[in-house]
C-alpha cells in the first residue's frame, strides 16, 4: 500500500510519508486498529509517519476500542454532543479536521468507510489539496437514502479521494463504472477480517460478566443490533415485536441484544423486550467480547454493516434488517 502511494501521487521532498488517520465510530476503529499497527510496525523501516486523529462521533464506544487495541490518539477533536444532528456532526468534524490538517502537514489522509467523519475528513482534506486514501471504498447500494447518511458519506468521499482501497472485486467494479481510474483502486481485503483473527478465541473469557453466564452449549444463542436511522421508529418497532414472537414460540433461544446508546434505539428496544423471559438485554460490549459474542452465535440479527461481514467469516449466519445491503458478498 505505501509503496503504491509513493510512486503514484506521493513524493515528500523529506523522504518520508507522513499519513494522518482519520475515524470517529466504533466501527471504523475496529477497521483501521489493523492497519494503524501494522503502519506503526513498518514505520521506521518504510519511512512513514503516522499520526492517529479521532473525531469522537461516537464517545463511549469509540473508546472501549481504542483501549482495547491500545490506540492512543494524537488529536481527539471530542465532537460528540447529546442527540446532535447530522449537519453539527459534520460541521464540527469539518471545522476541527481542518485545524488538524493544517497543524499536522500530511501527505495523505487516511479516512475510512462511510461516516459523517469519513465525508468531513476527505472533503477537509480537499479544501487543503491533501490527497485522501479511501479505506473500504466502492460498497453501494445505489439509494442514496438507505443506508442514510451512510450511503451518501462513501459516495462523496469517493469522488474525493485519490486513491480507493476496494475490499473486494464487486467494490473495484463499481469504481470502474462510477468512472474512476483503475490505476487508483487496489483490491485489499477487509481490515475487519485481520481484527477478527486478532479478537477471536476458544479461550476467551468475556470482560462482560453477564455474558460470562450463557450457557453456548446448552440451546441457541441469537445476537441481535440494530441502530441505524432509517429503521428508527416503525420499523424498529415490528422488528422487535418479531424478536419477541421468536424468544416466546421457540424454548431453546435466547435472544443477546447489547442496545446501541441512541435514546431513540433505547426507548422502543426497552419498551418492547424489556422484561422478556429469554431475551437480555445488555450495555454495548466491547469489540472483543463482541467477536466472542458472535463466534459463538448460533445467529445474528442486524442491520449493521460491519457484523455482515464479521458473522460469515466466523462462519455464523446473518438476517440483515434492512431492505438494501452495500455487502451483497455475505449473501
Amino acid at each position: 500500500m505505501t509503496g503504491s502511494l509513493r510512486k503514484n501521487i506521493l513524493c515528500p521532498e523529506s523522504g518520508r510519508l507522513r499519513v494522518l488517520a482519520v475515524f470517529g465510530t466504533r466501527p471504523e476503529a475496529v477497521k483501521m486498529a489493523p492497519l494503524i499497527k501494522e503502519l506503526k510496525s513498518r514505520g521506521k523501516n518504510e519511512r512513514i509517519d503516522l499520526s492517529v486523529c479521532v473525531t469522537a462521533q461516537h464517545r463511549e464506544m469509540l473508546d472501549q476500542v481504542l483501549e482495547r487495541f491500545g490506540i492512543k490518539p494524537d488529536y481527539d477533536l471530542d465532537i460528540m454532543r447529546g442527540r446532535q444532528t447530522i449537519g453539527e456532526i459534520t460541521t464540527r468534524a469539518l471545522n476541527g479536521l481542518t485545524e488538524v490538517i493544517m497543524k499536522d502537514g500530511p501527505d495523505v489522509v487516511l479516512v475510512h468507510g462511510d461516516t459523517t467523519t469519513s465525508f468531513a475528513g476527505s472533503l477537509a482534506a480537499f479544501y487543503e489539496k491533501v490527497p485522501v486514501g479511501h479505506v473500504e471504498a466502492g460498497l453501494r447500494t445505489h439509494d442514496k437514502y438507505s443506508p442514510y447518511p451512510e450511503e451518501m458519506n462513501r459516495r462523496l468521499t469517493g469522488v474525493l479521494a485519490d486513491v480507493h482501497f476496494a475490499p473486494t472485486s464487486n467494490n473495484f467494479e463499481n469504481l470502474i463504472s462510477e468512472g474512476v481510474r483503475p490505476e487508483a483502486i487496489y483490491i485489499t481485503g477487509n481490515t475487519v477480517i485481520d481484527a477478527i483473527r486478532m479478537t477471536a478465541s476458544d479461550s476467551h473469557t468475556f470482560k462482560n460478566t453477564g455474558l460470562r453466564d450463557i450457557d453456548f452449549s446448552n440451546g441457541r444463542v441469537i445476537t441481535v443490533t440494530l441502530h441505524r436511522r432509517e429503521n428508527l421508529g416503525k420499523p424498529l418497532e415490528g422488528i422487535c415485536r418479531s424478536i419477541r414472537a421468536l424468544a416466546e414460540k421457540f424454548g431453546d433461544i435466547k435472544v443477546v441484544y447489547p442496545v446501541h446508546l441512541n435514546p431513540a434505539v433505547r426507548d422502543t428496544v426497552y419498551s418492547i423486550l424489556g422484561g422478556v423471559q429469554r431475551i437480555m438485554l445488555v450495555e454495548p460490549v466491547d469489540v472483543v467480547d463482541m467477536h466472542n459474542l458472535l463466534y459463538r452465535s448460533y445467529m445474528v440479527i442486524t442491520d449493521s454493516g460491519g457484523l455482515q461481514e464479521e458473522a460469515p467469516s466466523l462462519g455464523v449466519p446473518v438476517i440483515v434488517a434492512r431492505n438494501e445491503t452495500e455487502r451483497p458478498e455475505a449473501v
